[in-house]
């Protein structure tokens, strides 16, 4: 075996980053040398070479020492691969204005820069080091942004150190400013005590950084702390897979898989977790048999808190509408019917009658059955009798559909409990002060949000809660909708007759096809659902999907395809999954060469694409799954500023990978939205998660069109594949009791 070649040291000047992966940081990216080098064959027509490696973010204008090997790439040629990086300081004027203004230092963008080194010229950084009051003397710079450019410099000091600490750990830059702003001057300290608090106190730093970080500090791989934030990491896992909880056996025999340790050892951990009140453990009954469910605090007391809360509205003996109750319910409904011109069915009649009687109601029921109708027929009823009530949806676009279908103002649920400073202003300390609450989309319901809902309700107020049951659960953990339906206790409308004028619909018709388990039709001369066939072939899948959202729906349909034209998708991975379809609609829809972009965590981001907010962001008022434009950037503050509705939001830099471009989305994230048009590659290589319940609910977002891109068979594994609901909840067995 030969010995390792010694490593080799190359300094120069980031030109341009061209690719990183935001998992592991790997980097390509191009310099200029700052010397000549001895061989030829490494430097290209522009007088770069390629440097690749698992690196710290990088802005083009950073001067850079790196210590690595050359080896040459069988596609790309001569690479120098890079060991350890260091970031220096140019010498040259052009260098450091270049530096200065390539966005790491917050308040200073190229024309502060340039102004800056101007001034100063080569005293520059000096200057920034030693006496950065002097920035007073810079032409029109301001005290404001002075005081701003000396805190960031200070700041990036820090922040080098740190970085400096955690590059061998494979932390990025990002994830690093993230550490410095969540502990400060005590990072250090911090990381070397406990590196997994930072899985617990950071967003964007899960248990793996974490335990890669402890690993390369030396902690044993059967270290006590080590396998208890296994078993938390496992336990968050399984609740972003939708899980409540997770059976003690199953959680143990994961953990010690995850950690490559003795199942007995992450028993022992599972007992000292309990004592030190990181987990609950209950004893739940599920099919004639009794586990040890272990969860999170955050799932347990919310799965408890909704059967409680529900439990004491059902109970209670007084309402705010007993007054409607006791004044000839049918014929007040019918004379509306009759009033207002609509055909209400015995079914959508009794709904109302239930939600007026009932302290809890359910109305579910699929596209074209008449929800809406009835909803407004209880609202005109309320109205009439002057009952106050408040409509409310989990996401902003739901909410949005429910105010436009109604005629009636509706909110987010957040807003509705008036979510301030870092709280619901609404609780059972300060009850809504509603006679009537309907949420709909309810299916959306994840257990956290709705325990914040049912814990803010005068329990002698009315809740009806509406949404088709038949779709996909919620992101969020647990599965609310169908657990209270399941518990028998709640009083279900179910409406099944679907209506004439919704029947001409070929979209509402194979909706319905789907949900029975049937294929379904596509007719020669249809005017709303196509399928575009192909075999089970990924590439041509994803350049067929292009063609139709680029041209094929806007020459025949004459639809915007930014606007009204929304790719679902069931896979996030391959070539026709979310992020590679992500990638070719950017380059269709809003290529290079805009107003604007900058690369961030590995992705592009331009002026004019859509994205989508993967989390909820409090502060900001945006919520997971809400979708909006890029609208400009500011590199001096390092901001950029995205329009959702009619709402500007900046986000700092830092803060842009909470965002995902949403040109191609999963069906999950489209759920309480709708879309003139969809269209949703489905392929066999999609079979993991092809299923009944995923096909049905992409469909039942389209309005006017729907358009499959992909093979019978696969859509033959989508309808014949129902599940029943697997998640690990017990929400319906505690309502049994309460």
């Amino acid at each position: 075996m030969l010995p390792d070649a010694p490593l080799e040291i190359l300094e120069g000047v980031i030109e341009r980053v061209t690719y990183t992966n935001p998992e592991n940081g790997y980097t390509v990216a191009r310099l200029a040398p700052s010397s000549p080098l001895t061989f030829w064959n490494a430097v290209g027509e522009d007088g770069l070479v390629t440097i690749v490696g698992t690196l710290p973010d990088l802005s083009s204008g950073e001067s850079v020492r790196m210590q690595g090997n050359w080896q040459t790439h069988t596609r790309h040629g001569r690479q120098f691969r890079v060991d350890l990086l260091e970031r220096i300081r140019p010498a040259t004027l052009e260098g450091i204005k270049r530096y200065l203004g390539s966005g790491l230092i917050k308040g200073i963008g190229p024309v502060f820069a340039e102004r800056i080194v101007d001034q100063f010229q080569e005293d520059t950084l000096e200057v920034l080091d030693l006496k950065p009051e002097r920035l007073y003397e810079v032409p029109g710079i301001g005290q404001g942004r002075a005081r701003m450019i000396m805190r960031a410099w200070a700041e990036q000091k820090e922040v080098q150190s740190i970085m400096l600490f955690l590059q061998s750990h494979q932390v990025s830059t990002g994830l690093a400013v993230k550490i410095y702003n969540q502990y400060g001057a005590d990072a250090i300290r911090q990381l070397e005590t406990d590196p997994y608090q930072l899985a617990r106190d950071i967003i964007g730093i899960g248990f793996k950084t974490a335990d890669q970080i402890a690993r390369n500090l030396g902690l044993p791989a059967d270290h006590p702390a080590r396998i208890e934030a296994g078993l938390v990491y496992t336990l968050n896992q399984a609740l972003d897979e939708g899980h409540l909880y997770l059976p003690s056996a199953q959680l143990t025999r994961e953990t010690a898989e995850l950690l490559e340790v003795e199942v007995e050892a992450a028993a022992q951990a599972l007992t000292r977790a309990v004592q030190h009140e990181m987990v609950i453990i209950e004893d739940i009954s599920m099919a004639e048999q009794t586990h040890r469910a272990v969860y999170l605090p955050v799932s347990y007391y919310a799965e408890v808190g909704i059967a409680s809360r529900l439990g004491r509205m059902l109970n209670q003996p007084t309402s705010r509408l007993a007054r409607l109750e006791q004044r000839g319910l049918k014929a007040r409904i019918a004379a509306l019917v009759a009033q207002a011109g609509v055909d209400l069915s015995a079914e959508q009649q009794a709904a109302v009658e239930t939600a007026v009687t009932h302290r809890v109601s359910i109305l579910t029921g699929g596209p074209g059955t008449g929800k809406t109708t009835t909803l407004r027929v209880l609202i005109d009823l309320l109205r009439q009798e002057k009952s106050s009530f408040a409509l409310a949806s989990p996401t902003g676009r739901a909410a949005k559909r429910l105010s436009e279908a109604t005629g009636q103002p509706a909110r987010t649920i957040h807003r509705l409990l008036g979510y301030a400073g870092g709280r619901f202003q609404h609780g059972e300390d300060n009850p809504l002060d509603y006679d009537v609450i309907v949420v709909d989309e309810a299916s959306m319901l994840d257990a956290v949000l709705a325990n914040a809902l049912v814990r803010a309700l005068d329990p002698r107020s009315h809740l009806l809660l509406v949404g088709d049951v038949d779709q996909l659960p919620s992101v969020g953990a647990g599965d609310v909708l169908r657990d209270l339906i399941d518990s028998g206790v709640i009083p279900v409308t179910r409406l099944s007759l679907i209506f004439r004028q919704a029947s001409d619909s070929l979209i509402i018709g194979n909706a319905h096809r789907i949900n029975r388990g049937e294929l379904p039709l596509f007719l020669r001369d249809a005017q709303d659902f196509f399928l575009f066939r192909i075999e089970d072939e990924p590439q041509r899948a994803a350049d067929l999907v292009v063609e139709v959202v680029q041209q094929r729906i806007p020459e025949r349909f004459g639809l915007n395809p930014f606007e009204d034209v929304q790719v679902l998708v069931p896979m996030y991975r391959g070539q026709a999954g979310v992020a590679n379809l992500n990638i070719r609609l950017q380059q269709a829809l809003n290529p290079a060469g805009r107003p604007a972009e900058k690369a961030i965590g590995g992705q592009v981001y331009r002026v004019g694409d859509k994205v989508l907010q993967t989390r909820n962001n409090y502060e900001k008022e945006v919520f997971n799954g809400d979708v909006g434009r890029i609208h400009a950037f500011d590199f001096a503050e390092q901001t950029m500023s995205v329009v959702f509705d009619d709402r500007e939001i900046a986000y700092d830099f830092i803060d842009v990978p909470e965002l995902m471009h949403a040109y191609a989305i999963s069906v999950h994230r489209s759920q309480g939205s709708e879309y003139p048009a969809i269209v949703m590659p489905i392929i066999a290589q999609h079979y993991l998660l092809l299923q009944r319940n995923l096909l049905y609910t992409a469909v039942t977002r389209a309005k006017q069109l729907v358009v499959l891109v992909g093979s019978h068979k696969a859509i033959a594994i989508a309808v014949r594949n129902n599940p029943v609901s697997s998640r690990y909840t017990a929400l319906d067995r505690r309502l049994l009791s309460v």
